[in-house]
């Protein structure tokens, strides 16, 4: 095939070392273990497979012979000519390459052996990175970059892994606070993604989220912030993340175009606080949680989960000692029920310190001045240095607002 396109000429040679692994790949799955031992067993075929592709698009000889005294199954001679063929590529540029989706487990692959995985994939990435890429010389830089969730990683329990954690981690941080959230990056990616959709551009940050937002409250915690923008309402019911705000945003465009809201281009505060996009968000959040459980539980573990907040009888808000005999009452419904507990509920302080985690509550302190209490979400609290926050004990806690719908929390109900 010829050459054309600037396209083409920019990624031939990763074309080229795609095609090398993919001749090997294209039948690994029937069966899987028996073609990567044809891979290992056939290791100087392999290694000939992967040079001749890349050096065919470095213009050298499309025809590499490679002879072989016995028989060989090292991954090393393999790893060897994978380099090999890596160091023949010559890069003009820097490139980045993204791995994610891997917090998703496979339903047939036990939680044990798929974090193996993880782990091994992760031992890798850094040994190509810091032992590897830069020993290829005359080249810009390759590099590998692991999309983790912070639990995710913390369970890896890798050899150094603070220094790991500070030296080669990127930990996202949409965090701001409520007076100053103007500044933040998560405002002004939002604002920027409603002001690049306008014919003409916006002249300054917030004119966009001004026009389309128009509305403010009083502040529910501190009396002496004035009324809140709207900007804050959002901030509230989120975990502080993009893909929450623009939930919101897109579930507040689908109702308002239901209702037919033509004679206004603006949304009120009355549809923010309308009961189908409080229904619909709270069930996006609890769709969050499924998702981030389901790496280490199975789903009946998941409605063992849910079942508990019934006995919170609609409580939103609860001391340490109302949670208590709701885990207790609990505990004693799943022994009569004969359930087997998951491992969440070892104890009352291990299934509090799972809620904390889940962020689906909060610990509360008040001070020893005056309010407004200081309120303590374990995604504010996460840092570099402190991947898995603790929860405080005997306190007063507080139900998450954008989940607590789905929770059925929030108005109290009669026990039977």
């Amino acid at each position: 095939m010829e050459n054309k396109t600037p396209l083409y000429d920019k990624f031939i040679k990763f074309k080229n070392l795609q095609n090398a692994i993919n001749e090997y790949y294209k039948n690994a799955f029937s069966p899987e273990i028996i073609q990567a031992m044809e891979f290992v067993d056939k290791s100087a075929i392999s290694a000939e497979v992967i040079a001749k592709n890349v050096k065919g698009s470095a213009g050298k000889e499309e025809t590499v012979s490679y002879s072989e005294s016995h028989f060989q199954t090292n991954l090393f001679y393999i790893q060897k000519h994978f380099e090999d063929a890596l160091k023949e590529i010559k890069l003009k540029e820097n490139y980045l390459l993204f791995i994610d989706g891997i917090d998703i487990r496979p339903s047939f692959v036990p939680y044990n052996d798929y974090l193996e995985c993880v782990k091994g994939l992760a031992n890798a990435i850094w040994s190509v990175n810091n032992d590897f890429f830069p020993t290829i010389r005359d080249s810009n830089r390759l590099r590998v970059v692991l999309l983790i969730r912070p639990d995710i990683f913390d369970s890896l329990a890798l050899q150094n892994q603070n220094s790991k954690v500070r030296d080669n981690c990127v930990l996202l941080d949409w965090r701001t606070t409520y007076p100053n959230y103007r500044a933040s990056s998560i405002f002004k990616l939002v604002d920027n993604l409603l002001g690049c959709q306008q014919e003409k551009k916006p002249e300054k940050i917030g004119d966009a989220w001004d026009h389309y937002m128009p509305w403010a409250r009083n502040s529910t915690e501190d009396t002496n912030r004035g009324l809140d923008s709207s900007f804050v309402s959002f901030l509230r019911f989120s975990l502080h993340r993009p893909r929450d705000i623009i939930t919101m945003l897109k579930i507040m465009r689908e109702n308002f175009l239901q209702e037919s809201h033509l004679e206004t281009d603006v949304f009120s505060q009355s549809d923010f606080d309308s009961a189908p996009f409080r229904s619909k968000f709270s069930d996006y959040l609890l769709g969050e949680i499924k998702d981030h459980l389901s790496f280490y539980y199975s789903p009946a573990d998941y409605e063992i989960f849910l079942k508990f907040f019934e006995f919170l009888y609609g409580k939103n808000s609860f001391t340490y000692g109302e949670f208590k005999n709701a885990y207790n009452e609990y505990i004693n419904y799943l022994t009569g029920e004969q359930i087997s507990r998951p491992q969440f509920f070892e104890s009352a302080g291990v299934f509090l310190q799972f809620l904390y985690e889940l962020n689906v509550i909060c610990c509360i302190q008040e001070t020893i001045d005056n309010p407004p209490p200081f309120y303590f979400w374990c995604f504010r609290e996460r840092t570099l240095s402190n991947i898995s926050p603790k929860i405080k004990e005997n306190e007063k806690y507080m139900i998450h607002y954008g989940i607590s719908k789905a929770l059925n929390t929030g108005k109290r109900f009669k026990k039977r």
